[in-house]
C-alpha cells in the first residue's frame, strides 16, 4: 500500500480546549480491530463524539473525534493504537476475514505490599498501576485489626518490562511517592499461570448472588430505574444494501458505548464494512452500521438477527451489573462485567469503583477480583467489602448510584 508505519495512526490535536481532536487509523483490517481500538480509547479515558468507519474487506480507514483530558498521554495513546493495528504487509491480497491468532499470554507478576490504612488508599494504588500501564488481573486486599493493609495484585505489564530491575524500581518509586511513609514493604515477583489464574470455582460467587445479579426477570425490572441506560432502539434494514445488513442504534451515551457495541460484534464474528457514530446534545447518540457475516454475506437468518439485536439491547441497557449485598453485618459491593471471548476484560473498572468510594469517603475493608462462569458467558466479578464506619455515611442506595454513575461516565 506504500503507507509509512508512522502514518498508520495520525493525531490532529484540537486548537482549543474542549474541542475534539481527530485520530485517524489507516491500516489493514482484522477481526475485532474496532473493538481493540475502542478498548484502548476507553482505557485512556477519552470521550468519543463521532466516528466514521470504512473498509473494502482488506484495508480499514477509521476516524475518531475524541475529547481528551488535561493529563491525556497522547504519544503513548498513539503507540498503543499502532500496536493494535496489523502490519501493512498483512494486507497483501489476504482477506482479513480470518480467526484471530492466539498470542502468547503475557507474563503475570505478583505485587505484594503492606502499608498503614487510610481512606482512598486502594484507589491511589490503582491509579498508580493504571498510570504505569500495569493491568490488574486479580486482586486480594485485606485489612488487619491493627490498621494495616496487605494487598496482593496479580498484574501484567503492557510494556512487557516488569521482569527488569529498572521497571520494578520505577514501580516501587511511584508507589512510594504516592503512599509516602505509610508504605511498609513492597515486593514484585513473577508467578506461574497456575497461581495467577483468575478463574474461580463455584465458591467464589454464591449461587443466590449470581441469581440476584443476573436474573433476566430482575434485570428487566431494573431497566425502568434510574440506574439503567435508556432502552436502546435498534432497527434492522436488509433492503437498503444488496450485500450488507444495516443496523441503526439510537440510545443514551455512556462511557465505553462504542466498545460495548464493537466487542459484541466481535464476539458474534460480525464484520463492519461501513459505519458512523455521532453524539447528539450531551446524552443521546446515533449509530449506523453496514455489517455482514464472516463469509461476506448479509445476515438473512431471522434467528441470528434477533439474537444479535437482543444481545446488543442487553449490552447497551446494562453493560455492567452493580449490586450491594448484606454480608453478615457489613455491606458487600458487587460489580460484574462480561469478558470478551478473546479473554479481555473491561478496562478501568476497578479504578472507577475505588474512585467512587473515595469520593464518598467510604473505606474498603477487603476486595477481590476474579472470573466466574455464568451460563454461557464468563464474567469479571469485583467484590468489595465496605467499611461503613458508624453508619453516618451515605445510604446504600446512594452508594450503588454513585458507583454506577462513575462506571457509566455520568458522574
Amino acid at each position: 500500500m506504500g503507507i509509512l508505519y508512522d502514518d498508520v495512526v495520525l493525531l490532529n490535536h484540537s486548537e482549543r480546549e474542549g474541542d475534539p481532536s481527530v485520530i485517524t487509523v489507516n491500516c489493514p483490517d482484522k477481526t475485532g480491530l474496532g473493538s481493540d481500538l475502542c478498548r484502548i480509547i476507553l482505557f485512556f479515558g477519552l470521550t468519543v463524539v463521532r466516528v466514521d468507519v470504512s473498509t473494502d474487506g482488506i484495508w480499514c480507514y477509521i476516524v475518531f473525534w475524541v475529547v481528551g483530558r488535561p493529563d491525556t498521554r497522547w504519544n503513548l495513546l498513539k503507540k498503543r493504537l499502532m500496536g493494535a493495528c496489523p502490519s501493512c504487509s498483512s494486507a497483501s491480497g489476504i482477506s482479513y476475514y480470518r480467526a484471530e491468532l492466539s498470542p502468547r499470554p503475557p507474563d503475570v507478576f505478583l505485587l505484594t505490599f503492606c502499608c498503614n490504612d487510610r481512606r482512598g488508599l486502594l484507589h491511589d494504588v490503582t491509579a498508580v498501576l493504571s498510570e504505569l500501564e500495569l493491568t490488574i488481573k486479580k486482586v486480594k486486599v485485606s485489612t488487619t485489626p491493627d490498621g494495616k493493609v496487605m494487598d496482593l495484585f496479580f498484574i501484567t505489564d503492557t510494556r512487557e518490562l516488569l521482569h527488569t530491575k529498572k521497571r520494578q524500581e520505577d514501580t516501587h518509586y511511584q508507589l512510594k511517592s504516592v503512599l509516602g511513609d505509610a508504605m511498609i514493604s513492597c515486593d514484585i515477583e513473577m508467578v506461574g499461570s497456575e497461581i495467577a489464574g483468575c478463574s474461580q470455582g463455584p465458591s467464589f460467587l454464591p449461587q443466590e448472588i449470581a441469581e440476584d445479579m443476573f436474573s433476566f426477570e430482575i434485570l428487566h425490572e431494573q431497566l425502568s430505574t434510574s440506574l439503567a441506560c435508556n432502552k436502546a432502539i435498534i432497527t434492522v434494514d436488509n433492503l437498503m444494501s444488496p450485500g450488507h445488513t444495516l443496523i441503526k442504534i439510537a440510545c443514551q451515551d455512556h462511557k465505553g458505548l462504542l466498545y460495548d457495541i464493537m466487542r459484541t460484534l466481535k464476539d458474534y464474528n460480525i464484520q463492519i464494512s461501513y459505519g458512523r457514530f455521532a453524539a447528539k446534545a450531551k446524552t443521546d447518540c446515533e449509530l449506523e452500521l453496514f455489517i455482514m457475516q464472516a463469509d461476506g454475506k448479509k445476515i438473512v437468518d431471522h434467528s441470528k438477527l434477533n439474537g444479535l439485536c437482543s444481545r446488543l439491547q442487553m449490552e447497551l441497557s446494562r453493560p455492567l451489573r452493580v449490586s450491594l449485598m448484606n454480608r453478615g453485618p457489613d455491606a458487600e459491593l458487587l460489580v460484574a462485567n462480561p469478558v470478551e471471548l478473546s479473554g479481555k476484560g473491561r478496562p478501568i473498572v476497578f479504578y472507577d469503583i475505588t474512585l467512587a468510594l473515595k469520593m464518598l469517603n467510604i473505606g474498603i475493608f477487603s476486595a477481590e477480583v476474579g472470573r466466574y462462569q455464568i451460563g454461557d458467558r464468563e464474567w469479571e466479578i469485583y467484590r468489595v467489602l465496605l467499611d461503613e464506619g458508624n453508619g453516618s455515611g451515605p445510604s446504600r442506595n446512594k452508594i450503588v448510584e454513585a458507583v454506577w454513575k462513575m462506571l457509566m461516565g455520568w458522574e
